[in-house]
């Protein structure tokens, strides 16, 4: 009787399906670096944002939690500094084709949680707005279409090392 039901808006829930599906893809990241020369430190750098978007994904409030801030703002913090020296890598030898060197692609995907992670950052403080929805929606669309497209283009994939090329 004295029961009061929290109807969720309609942004909250895209806001959590976004988050899912990025915990998804973060998984996935984190399942094919089994063969990457230095695979611990690259599914600690995946699994991490994996775990905490499915925390998002469950719970929106979560990052308004102690734990949660401290993990996330830890692993933005160590993630700035491996995409500034990747970065500068990338710039330094010109590289153009920022998906056929291991440089990019490792940049990109660390880009990726960067910002995956900012856009995070106290959404669970007040409803999550029109922008961020929407910012989220057009981000989590991104990874899928890439990864979709270069399985489907496999001459894209010629120059890879092998290590790239078995995973899925």
């Amino acid at each position: 009787m004295g029961e009061v039901s929290e109807k969720k808006s309609w942004l909250s829930v895209i806001w959590q399906v976004c988050n899912a599906f990025m915990s998804l893809f973060f998984a996935l990241a984190t399942y094919v670096q089994i063969n990457d020369p230095d695979a611990g430190l690259w599914m600690v750098g995946y699994g991490v944002p994996a775990v905490l978007c499915a925390f998002l994904s469950l719970k929106p409030h979560v990052t308004e939690t102690l734990a949660w801030r401290r993990v996330a703002d830890l692993h933005v913090m160590i993630s700035s500094a491996v995409v500034a020296m990747l970065g500068w890598r990338v710039h330094k030898h010109r590289i153009t084709e920022i998906f056929q060197q291991e440089e990019g692609r490792e940049f990109s995907g660390l880009m990726l949680i960067l910002v995956w992670l900012l856009l995070c950052r106290h959404s669970g403080r007040s409803p999550v707005g029109m922008l961020r929805v929407s910012t989220a929606a057009a981000i989590t669309v991104f990874p899928f279409v890439a990864w979709l497209y270069y399985y489907i283009n496999k001459e894209l994939r010629l120059n890879w090392p092998s290590h790239c090329k078995t995973a899925l």
